[in-house]
């Protein structure tokens, strides 16, 4: 028996935990994003031996290559989409948490993995749900004119989050922070020679 399964209320206090000393400590202080991830139990979207470290300030392993990123990269992330009952919403490669988290904030929320197409465009947001070295132009197809899109950049082997808005058909990304970020395999650029 584990130690969260002994006392009653731990994973409500290791939630509060997270909130106060991850999140507000690094500056993700909205209310909304707060009270979003307040009420979302994270350790239901973990794997069952991982229960008891679902509030770690760290990515966990899902198996299959995906993973569950830390807490404070979910919360940076719902405070840089800044996600309207408005908004048209895809989440690519998402954990069934950032979805659980998202979901209740925006019009409507289509979810799409790395290797499927979106069945749609005109997207006014984009998550994705780790990072990319290279976006396919599916994805940057479907996100609609003046649209935004949230998601972890590979630079260098370094995980950077970052913002982006299409204008001109083109998307202007500005990296944020350095902060670890799962990386999605799916989404690696073709090896090219270099020197």
């Amino acid at each position: 028996m584990t130690l969260t399964e002994e006392r009653p209320g731990t994973m409500a206090a290791a939630r509060r935990a997270m909130i106060d000393s991850q999140l507000r400590t690094s500056g993700v202080n909205e209310p909304w994003v707060l009270s979003a991830m307040d009420s979302v139990a994270r350790e239901d979207f973990v794997p069952e031996a991982m229960k008891a470290s679902a509030y770690i300030d760290r990515a966990i392993p899902l198996g299959n290559g995906r993973s569950l990123a830390a807490p404070l990269v979910h919360g940076w992330m719902l405070s840089e989409a800044a996600p309207a009952e408005g908004d048209t919403a895809l989440l690519v490669c998402g954990s069934g948490y950032l979805e659980a988290l998202l979901r209740p904030l925006v019009g409507t929320l289509d979810k799409a993995e790395a290797k499927d197409a979106p069945k749609k465009g005109g997207y006014s947001l984009i998550v994705i749900d780790g990072a990319v070295e290279e976006l396919p132009a599916a994805i940057a197809d479907a996100l609609a004119e003046d649209g935004r899109i949230v998601t972890g950049l590979v630079e260098r082997g370094v995980t950077r989050l970052a913002v982006g808005r299409k204008a001109a058909g083109e998307i202007a990304y500005l990296p944020l922070a350095e902060i670890g970020i799962p990386v999605l395999s799916d989404f690696a650029a073709p090896r090219r020679w270099s020197f």
